[in-house]
C-alpha cells in the first residue's frame, strides 16, 4: 500500500488539546452493529444493514424502511465483489420473496451509490436521489479518466505536493471513484422541503452540503427518525473536501451552515441513523461539537502560519496527526484546503505566491 508520511509538525501544534471529538451527552441504543449482510430492527418497520468497505472506514450503513407491502432501500454500498455477493445472499435468503419498492440514494459517493445501478437492474426498483447526486455520478462514469488530466495534477503540485505523489493521486489515489455500477437512465428527483411518503410515514426531505453537494436526509417527525447519511456521525467528522473541479470552493462553509440548520430544525431527541458507525441520540450536542471541531482546526492552521507562510501540503500534518496511505492523504489534503479556503473567505489567512508558483498561506 502506498503511504504518504506527514512530518514537520510544529511542537506547539502537537500540544494543543481538543482536536479529537469528546463524546458527551450521547446514547447508543444499539451498541452492537449487525454483521455484514445481516439485518437488525432499530425501530418498527426500520431495518439496519451493514456492508463492508475496503478502507480504514470499513463499513457503510444501509437501511430498509417498511413501504406498504414491501421495503424501501436507503443507500446501496460500494460496487465490488464482496458487496455483490452479500446482496445476492440477502436477495436469495432473508429478503427472498420480499418486494423491494424503491432505492433512495443519499449522495454520489461510491460507498453509497456504487451498487445503485446493479440493485436497480437486479430487482427492478426505481431510483430516487437528488439531481446533483445523479449528475455527479453520471459525469464520473462518462469521463472515468478525468482524474488523470493536467488540471488534476496541477491541483496538487500548486499546493506543494511532489510530482511523484501528484502522479500517484492521478493513477491510483482515487480508484474508489470508479467503484460504481452504471446508473439507470431515469430517476426521481428528491428536493429539499418536499415531503416523501414511505409506507405510512411522512418524511421531510432535507439536503445538506459540504460533505457532498445536495446530500439527501430524511426526517419523520411523528416517529422522531432522522436518516442523516454522512452529514452527522457520532464519533468521526465527515470529510469536507475541496476538489480540482472547484479549487476555490467553500465546502466547509456549506458544511457548517448545514450543521446549524440541522440543529435548529430537527429535535434533539430524534434517533439519528447515520451512514457510518452507530445510531445515536444527542443530535444537538453532536452538531455543536462538529462546529467547534472545525473551528479548532482553523485555530491550528492560524497558529502554524504565524511564523512563516506554509503550503497546504505542509499544513496537512498540522491537523492530521497520523501516517496516511495514499487514499487517506487525498481526503486529508482536500480537507486541509477546505479549512484554508474558509479562512481566506473570513480574511484570517492571506495567500502568498512567490517564484516557484506554489501557493502558501500566512496568518493575516
Amino acid at each position: 500500500m502506498n503511504t504518504v508520511r506527514v512530518s514537520n509538525l510544529p511542537d506547539r501544534c502537537r500540544k494543543i488539546p481538543g482536536i479529537g471529538n469528546v463524546m458527551t451527552n450521547y446514547r447508543f441504543p444499539y451498541p452492537e452493529p449487525p454483521a455484514n449482510g445481516a439485518l437488525l430492527e432499530v425501530a418498527p418497520g426500520v431495518l439496519w444493514l451493514r456492508m463492508p468497505l475496503p478502507y480504514r472506514l470499513d463499513h457503510i450503513n444501509i437501511y430498509l424502511i417498511a413501504d406498504g407491502d414491501g421495503w424501501c432501500v436507503l443507500d446501496a454500498g460500494i460496487h465490488d465483489d464482496r458487496t455483490i455477493e452479500l446482496w445476492k445472499a440477502l436477495l436469495a435468503g432473508p429478503l427472498a420473496g420480499t418486494r423491494l419498492t424503491r432505492l433512495i440514494v443519499t449522495h454520489h459517493h461510491p460507498d453509497h451509490i456504487g451498487m445503485a445501478g446493479w440493485l436497480c437492474r437486479e430487482t427492478g426498483v426505481p431510483l430516487a436521489t437528488s439531481q446533483t447526486a445523479y449528475l455527479a455520478c453520471a459525469n464520473l462514469a462518462l469521463d472515468p479518466e478525468s482524474v488523470k488530466n493536467r488540471q488534476f495534477h496541477d491541483f496538487y503540485t500548486n499546493h506543494g505536493v511532489s510530482n511523484e505523489v501528484a502522479d500517484l493521486m492521478g493513477t491510483n489515489g482515487l480508484n474508489y471513484l470508479r467503484m460504481v455500477s452504471a446508473l439507470p437512465n431515469s430517476f426521481l428527483r428528491l428536493v429539499s422541503g418536499d415531503t416523501l411518503l414511505v409506507g405510512k410515514r411522512r418524511f421531510r426531505i432535507f439536503t445538506g452540503d459540504g460533505h457532498a453537494p445536495e446530500q439527501v436526509m430524511l426526517y419523520c417527525d411523528e416517529d422522531r427518525l432522522f436518516f442523516c447519511a454522512d452529514q452527522v456521525i457520532a464519533k468521526i467528522s465527515p470529510n469536507v473536501a475541496v476538489w480540482p473541479s472547484e479549487p476555490d470552493g467553500d465546502p466547509l462553509g456549506h458544511f457548517l451552515r448545514t450543521a446549524r440548520e440541522i440543529r435548529d430544525n430537527v429535535p434533539d431527541n430524534a434517533l439519528v441513523l447515520p451512514g457510518h458507525q452507530l445510531p445515536f441520540r444527542g443530535l444537538h450536542a453532536r452538531c455543536n461539537e462538529l462546529l467547534e471541531h472545525h473551528e479548532r482546526r482553523c485555530d491550528l492552521i492560524r497558529e502554524a502560519t504565524l511564523d512563516r507562510p506554509m503550503t497546504a501540503n505542509e499544513l496537512v500534518p498540522v491537523i492530521f496527526h497520523r501516517e496516511l496511505d495514499l487514499h487517506q492523504f487525498g481526503f486529508a489534503f482536500s480537507e486541509t484546503l477546505a479549512h484554508i479556503n474558509r479562512m481566506l473567505r473570513r480574511a484570517e489567512l492571506a495567500k502568498v505566491i512567490v517564484g516557484d508558483g506554489v501557493a502558501r498561506y500566512r496568518t493575516s
